[in-house]
């Protein structure tokens, strides 16, 4: 067969003809195109697709349809930038330098310390290689296409432009299409505009500037078909879809440091550069002012930087943190980097997506109205529970109400949507709407299987965008016909004569049932009408013809996706922390208005993304920190959201479930997503994933981070006058041309006993009973605040004070300078003992009874340092290691008034701060 005689989609189209995009911003909106135009565009046949031969070239021109995959650094170049940290640098250097002391047993401490963080952040690194992943596993492995004139079953990956693609229930869309013909179509986009409800699909053209969430006439990549079927013409493929689009804008989205490690890294610089000028200080005052030996000079200032360098601070920061993602994960929150524990809280602005986070993702009928009275349907979800109430009265029973009796019967048989059982919730197959109303029936009573087989179905006219209404033919077993319809209130109104009025059908007043559907939608609620008629006798067929003017209106359902139980609390418990929280979605303006308003977060109205595409990036960041719910909003937009607070100095959390999130969950401070419901994207891409998908647990989570953030700067606090003290010590004794009071072994000793018993103590302390009372920290706050570096010179004072007194004190009393050295090391135990009880409580008293219950580890700490102690004093090889001397009762009287001295001393500043903060 020559060319002459093909079909002409199994010709070899023109190559002047074939649209090949080049360009997102010069691609054809194919939703503002007929069908038949878009045909012509792409060169194919609807009825016959492309040819086999045809499909080959194509694959040549545009590539495979999945996600081209990232480039990726190599394991080996991973692993060694996990050392590229100043914090990291001091440990290496603490290692050089007890190696170089011969301390082999501390360098291999460090070296293991340095190399656990590193594996740590090794593993860690791939996660937005996994988010890539995930994103592209939503394209789907197989498609029902037309090739060669006859359908077949292709790998998705195959698909190209021109493919005409079969689309059924329970498929998911392989790329994204031009609706070509469409039955009944209604596909789930949830997860990539937000918008809860499945939207309806035809081949109506579309304007060329609707949102994505209004392109009716296209289905994209990744979605899933829930009811009906259709037919479309692929229009991009791979990197070109909408999910596509979102793969590339999350491989370039750059993803922000946390505040903690921001902090610590500064605070890592600060303390290398003092560390190192105070080691050449010292080295030059032994040598040039003080005549010392080059050698012991040497070693005083190995010493000082043996003592400042808080070798084990990373470790027990990172202990504390881990213990902070333990408690998390027995609170439902689920923490898939580390330093995300603090993050929480330092969170300024919560940005929730609706859908599934705020509210349930389960449609609801919360409201029903009948020509006689107003229904409130209490509960959520699909879970049948929940009473019915008249508005402003009692519970009431569908018995005595039957407008409401026939209301649930009409709900449960003009109904496709069925209830399972899976893992012990309820699962809907069919359209959500008709979950809720399937759900607003059991809750008035009604038992579904036992109805839909007393009053079987004969015959339906399914949902169509066309003629906005469902029609069903059901008999009684007993010869009574019954045709119950459903759908756009607009529509079902003009096609009833009467409405029912108790157990009696009355004429229409349509003004008033118009006049109620504008008031139930100006609440946020989707708006139903349902109608019923006698069927004609013997009747088992139901055409158009038979849907007439006749009917008999029933009732109106006000269905929406509520807020879940506990999300009004949470965001209050949030706003009295001081976050802000603010609502970004994909939904319609009207549904994010009254969804916000039922949270309190409407104060400048709704900001749609239309006109977000008008502002500028400096207008944006002004909006964006004035408003609080956004509707239609694009990935795009919500990235430029996140970022427009950021701007502001804002630490932003972002919570959200679907694809759409994913990018913007990247650049937040810190990402939150779904566990349940979340797409693997989002989880991919998010620090933290709600294993109950609760907004509530946020809260929990934001107390956790704080406390977190409590226990690392208490930990902090108890750290560092230990090093300094030390450090203070050796400066003081090199200065003064004095003996050392404590040798840089002992200091080693010291460092390390304390680190891993009084040092982790901290890690478990509960919450401060204000912590949810305060305003977040302030965004770039430094990590020592003024009044937390005067606490630490005062006790850094205390130490050096105690261990040149007691010093002194043993060798004027005729002590060996090992005995005196011996008492120094305990006496500095023991203030470190006092100042890890001070350190209990930043601000408040430490000394009441309450403030001395709670945390047992404290008092094992102590225990286990004493009998640390008690082997560095009286066990012959520590002696001969250490150089240390039994001390008799005495200088044991001596150590413990060094610590009551430091103890009564911190409390007694506190008590001052406290007064005169008041």
């Amino acid at each position: 067969m020559d060319d002459t005689t093909r079909s002409p989609a199994l010709r070899e189209p023109s190559r002047k003809r074939l649209w090949r995009p080049k360009a997102r911003s010069v691609a054809p909106p194919f939703h503002a195109l007929t069908a038949e135009d878009t045909i012509k565009a792409v060169d194919t046949d609807d009825q016959t697709g492309l040819s086999s031969q045809e499909a080959s070239s194509r694959l040549k021109v545009y590539g495979a349809n999945k996600m081209p995959e990232a480039k990726r650094r190599g394991p080996v170049l991973r692993f060694f930038d996990q050392f590229n940290n100043v914090i990291i640098f001091v440990l290496l250097g603490a290692a050089v330098i007890t190696g170089l002391l011969q301390h082999w047993t501390d360098t291999s401490v460090i070296v293991g310390v340095v190399l656990v963080n590193a594996i740590v952040g090794f593993i860690q690194e791939g996660r937005a290689e996994r988010a890539l992943l995930a994103v592209s596993s939503l394209l789907a492995p197989q498609a029902n296409v037309l090739r060669n004139g006859h359908p077949d079953v292709v790998d998705a990956s195959v698909l190209v432009p021109g493919d005409i693609v079969l689309l059924r229930s329970g498929d998911r869309v392989p790329a994204d299409l031009r609706i070509v013909t469409s039955s009944s179509l209604q596909i789930q986009e949830a997860s990539l505009t937000g918008e809860s409800e499945a939207v309806d699909k035809s081949p109506q053209v579309v304007d060329g500037g609707a949102a994505l969430g209004d392109r009716s006439s296209m289905a994209f990549a990744g979605t899933y078909v829930s009811y009906g079927t259709g037919r479309g013409v692929v229009v991009a493929t791979g990197a070109e879809t909408e999910i596509g689009r979102i793969s590339t804008l999350l491989a370039g989205v750059e993803k922000v440091t946390t505040p903690l490690l921001r902090e610590i890294s500064q605070f890592g610089r600060t303390l290398t550069v003092v560390i190192l000028l105070l080691a050449a200080v010292t080295l030059f005052v032994g040598i040039y002012l003080r005549d010392m030996v080059v050698n012991e000079a040497f070693l005083a200032a190995v010493g000082l930087a043996v003592a400042a360098i808080p070798e084990g601070l990373p470790a027990v920061m990172t202990i504390t943190m881990a213990l902070g993602v333990t408690r998390m994960a027995q609170r439902s929150a689920i923490i898939r980097k580390l330093p995300a524990v603090e993050t929480l809280g330092s969170v300024t602005v919560i940005c929730s997506d609706k859908t599934g986070t705020l509210t349930k993702n389960e449609l609801t009928v919360q409201a029903v109205l009948t020509s006689s009275n107003t229904y409130d349907v209490a509960g959520s979800g699909y879970a049948p529970v929940g009473a019915i109430s008249e508005r402003g009265g009692e519970i009431v029973s569908v018995d005595g109400h039957p407008e409401l009796l026939v209301a649930g019967r009409a709900a449960t048989l003009c109904n496709d949507g069925e209830f399972y059982e899976s893992d012990g919730t309820q699962k809907l197959h069919g359209n959500p709407t008709d979950g809720a109303l399937l759900t607003f029936a059991m809750k008035a009573g009604f038992d579904v299987p036992f109805e839909r087989q007393a009053h079987s179905r004969l015959d339906l006219i399914p949902f169509e965008s066309e003629h906005k209404f469902m029609a069903t033919l059901h008999h009684d077993h007993e010869g009574h016909r019954q045709v119950y319809l459903k759908g756009a209130p607009e529509r079902i109104v003009d096609m009833c004569a009467q409405q029912l009025v108790g157990d009696q059908a009355l004429p229409l007043d349509r003004d008033h049932w118009v006049a109620q559907v504008d008031a139930m939608a100006s609440q946020g609620l989707r708006v139903l009408a349902i109608a019923f008629r006698p069927g004609d006798e013997g009747q088992d067929e139901l055409n158009f013809t038979d849907i007439r003017d006749d009917f008999v209106l029933i009732a109106l359902f006000g269905i929406i996706d509520p807020p879940r139980t506990d999300a009004p609390q949470a965001v209050e418990s949030c706003q009295q922390a001081g976050i802000r929280v603010k609502m970004i979605t994909g939904d319609h303006a009207a549904t994010a208005h009254a969804i916000a308003a039922r949270f309190g977060l409407v104060h400048d109205g709704v900001v749609s993304g239309t006109e977000l595409d008008r502002l500028s990036d400096m207008e944006l960041d002004d909006v964006a920190e004035n408003v609080n719910v956004f509707a239609r909003t694009t990935p795009e937009q919500k990235l430029r959201i996140v970022k427009a607070l950021q701007n502001h100095g804002h630490v932003v959390a972002m919570t959200g479930d679907g694809v759409n999130d994913a990018p913007a969950l990247k650049r937040a401070d810190i990402g939150v997503s779904m566990g349940v419901k979340g797409t693997e994207a989002a989880k991919e891409a998010a620090e933290m994933v709600l294993a109950d998908d609760n907004f509530a647990t946020i809260v929990s989570a934001v107390e956790e981070g704080r406390t977190v953030y409590d226990n690392l700067i208490k930990t902090i606090l108890f750290v560092l006058p230990t090093s300094s003290g030390e450090a203070m010590t050796i400066i003081a004794a090199v200065m003064a041309g004095h003996a050392l009071p404590i040798t840089p072994l002992q200091i080693l000793w010291v460092n390390m006993v304390t680190m891993i018993t009084l040092g982790l103590a901290l890690a478990f302390e509960r919450a401060e009973t204000d912590v949810m009372d305060r305003a977040p920290r302030r965004p770039g706050e430094r990590i020592l605040n003024n009044y937390l570096i005067w606490r630490i010179v005062v006790v850094t004072a205390i130490l050096t004070a105690i261990a040149f007194v007691l010093f002194e004190w043993m060798v004027a009393n005729g002590a060996s300078v090992d005995l005196a050295r011996t008492v120094v090391v305990n006496g500095v135990v023991a203030g470190e003992i006092a100042n890890l009880l001070n350190c209990r409580h930043i601000h408040a008293p430490s000394w009441t009874p309450s403030s001395l219950r709670g945390n047992r580890m404290v008092y094992g700490a102590i225990l286990l340092v004493i009998l640390f102690q008690l082997g560095f004093t009286y066990a012959p090889p520590l002696q001969e290691l250490f150089d240390t001397a039994n001390m008799d009762l005495a200088s044991w009287g001596l150590v413990l008034a060094s610590g009551v001295v430091l103890f009564v001393i911190v409390e007694l500043e506190k008590a001052i701060t406290r007064r005169l903060r008041r």
